[in-house]
């Protein structure tokens, strides 16, 4: 594939972000990653979601949309790779598991002005892992405020993503399942699959890669 653009996404603790800088170093990428270590209101929310959640979103709903425009408004599309490890739609997938029915309302308003002046990936890779394997993933990084995670908000998020892939008709969307791969610590796992990215031709819509 001729790729531009290329986004990376997954579950929290699916990996997507070690997969971007091994590829991003392999190619001599542009790196866009998530800033979300420094935000205030993640703790808080792990915490009290109920309390946080609107504050959270809203947060994470600026950042990004000022980390894509800083990159992607001064960046050749045309010659140059970019490997971001999410795309702004992830925005609107988490609130749609953390917002109060009203606060979502509001927020979508927002997102949708937002959502349209921002370029659209030219693949777009979802990792998919079963809720177990997130769990021990995120219990063997440590992070002190992802220790109250539940398996029923990693499977709200799950389900929101394969919601979001459903409505898209323009996107090429790949789902690999990454449950027998790891590609982190094997470089045989790695190789196959940036192959299966890279040397793949997907249509729009959903395509299924299982390993």
């Amino acid at each position: 594939m001729d790729l531009r653009y290329l986004v990376i996404e997954g579950n929290i603790g699916a990996g997507k972000t070690s997969l971007c800088k091994k590829i991003a170093k392999q190619y001599n990428a542009k790196l866009i990653l998530e800033q979300f270590a420094d935000n205030p209101f993640l703790p808080k929310f792990y915490k009290n979601p109920e309390r946080y959640s609107f504050p959270l979103e809203l947060s994470f709903l600026a950042d990004r949309y000022k980390q894509f425009k800083t990159h992607l408004d001064n960046f050749d599309l045309f010659s140059e790779l970019i490997i971001a490890d999410y795309f702004f739609m992830k925005s609107l997938i988490f609130s749609a598991s953390t917002l109060q029915e009203d606060e979502y309302r509001l927020y979508r308003q927002l997102f949708d002005i937002i959502y349209g002046s921002l370029p659209k990936p030219d693949l777009y890779v979802y990792l998919h892992k079963s809720v177990d394997n997130l769990i021990e993933n995120i219990k063997i990084r440590g992070r002190e405020y992802e220790k109250n995670i539940t398996y029923d908000y990693l499977k709200s998020i799950e389900n929101g993503y394969f919601s979001f892939f459903k409505q898209q008709k323009e996107l090429k969307i790949l789902v690999v399942d990454t449950n027998m791969l790891d590609f982190v610590n094997s470089e045989k796992d790695y190789i196959d699959l940036v192959n299966t990215v890279f040397v793949g031709d997907y249509k729009k819509g959903i395509n299924r890669i299982v390993f």
